[in-house]
């Protein structure tokens, strides 16, 4: 999320309107909640109880509610924890969340939902929002088994010049 100081988001709350504007990715999280300039012009401060998701979003053109693709339909391939959160409304999503714990925010967390392409590219979910959240599989383990080099002294079947 490099490039300009400034994202565009939609801010989605729990019983309200979202609220849609721009945030500086370095200082949007503040300990009152999220810092947000409203395509108004003016300054507001969402507390961090009232948010569902913070959606980064190419355009708000034919912004929908939510994330178009709720839940992976099959194991994603992007390296990244695969999780599935619970809103405290029920809601149930799939995300990608960085293998790197010095990645987590204190606030929340940062994650890649189910579908990269759609108009939502990321997703900022306050732990205040969920009710639970399960590690549903590791993708890209450096655990994983490497393949083994060939046998020495096998004759290669084509050899280089």
């Amino acid at each position: 999320m490099t490039g300009s100081t400034s994202k565009k988001v939609v801010v989605r709350r729990f019983e309200r309107e979202p609220v849609l504007g721009f945030v500086n990715p370095r200082t949007y999280l503040t300990p009152g909640g999220i810092e947000i300039l409203t395509r108004t012009g003016s300054i507001a401060l969402v507390p961090y109880g009232e948010v569902k998701a913070v959606c980064f979003v190419r355009d708000f053109e034919g912004i929908e509610p939510g994330p178009a693709q709720q839940l992976f339909h099959t194991r994603p391939k992007t390296d990244g924890l695969w999780v599935r959160m619970r809103f405290r409304d029920g809601e149930l999503m799939d995300g990608l969340l960085a293998n790197n714990l010095l990645q987590l925010e204190p606030s929340g967390f940062t994650v890649v939902p189910p579908n990269p392409f759609s108009n939502s590219q990321r997703l900022f979910v306050p732990r205040q929002a969920l009710l639970e959240m399960q590690v549903l599989g590791v993708v890209g383990s450096p655990l994983r088994r490497r393949k083994k080099a060939p046998a020495a002294g096998q004759m290669e079947m084509f050899p280089k010049d």
